[in-house]
């Protein structure tokens, strides 16, 4: 992995802990000599993992929407920026530049693009590491969630166990870097 996709919010969030938890990550892939592709805003956890990794030399990979150019919100000290005309393009820009992915604490966005990773991965159009970085517990009821739909037949085990959640960014990094791609061919759960 050279390239990290990271999906954040474009809020901070109330607790100073997403913050944290963003920064904490930011420390890892830079000691890690990891380059970021992102959503390219300069606001929010997203603004705070750019400046990051920018402040400490590393590439930051920025891929935005004209229309969010256009209201102020792209991070203009990225290494390079693309611009992109929809949302579309822009993820799936993002999920085929990056080698791994990581969903931090965001709002429906950020949902939007882990959901997505998990279905290109269960197709087989991607075989890549993704990790939900469960900062303070925040995903900790879509954890639950996600087993529910496993109990209920429509999400397989195996695919659910391709996900890595941790809070640690040490450790979620060294899940991703040994990640073994899975493809299940059979679509029934029984």
């Amino acid at each position: 992995m050279k390239k990290i996709t990271v999906y954040c919010g474009s809020n901070k969030g109330k607790n100073p802990a997403y913050e944290q938890g963003v920064l904490a990550l930011a420390k890892e892939m830079i000691r890690r000599d990891l380059a970021l592709v992102y959503g390219a805003g300069n606001v929010g956890l997203m603004g705070v993992i750019a400046d990051a990794m920018l402040a400490s030399g590393k590439k930051v990979y920025g891929i935005i929407p004209q229309k969010l150019v256009d209201i102020e919100v792209a991070h203009k000290g990225c290494t390079e920026l693309t611009i992109v005309e929809t949302m579309r393009d822009r993820k799936w820009l993002m999920a085929e530049r990056g080698d791994g992915f990581i969903a931090m604490p965001g709002g429906i966005g950020t949902f939007e693009e882990l959901f997505e990773i998990m279905t290109l991965n269960q197709l087989a159009y991607i075989q890549k590491p993704l990790a939900l970085y469960n900062v303070n517990g925040y995903y900790d009821g879509l954890i639950t969630f996600l087993n529910h739909a496993v109990q209920e037949g429509f999400l397989h085990k195996a695919q659910l166990d391709l996900l890595i959640v941790s809070d640690d960014p040490v450790e979620m990094l060294d899940k991703m870097a040994a990640f073994d791609p899975k493809y299940f061919e059979k679509w029934e759960v029984k």
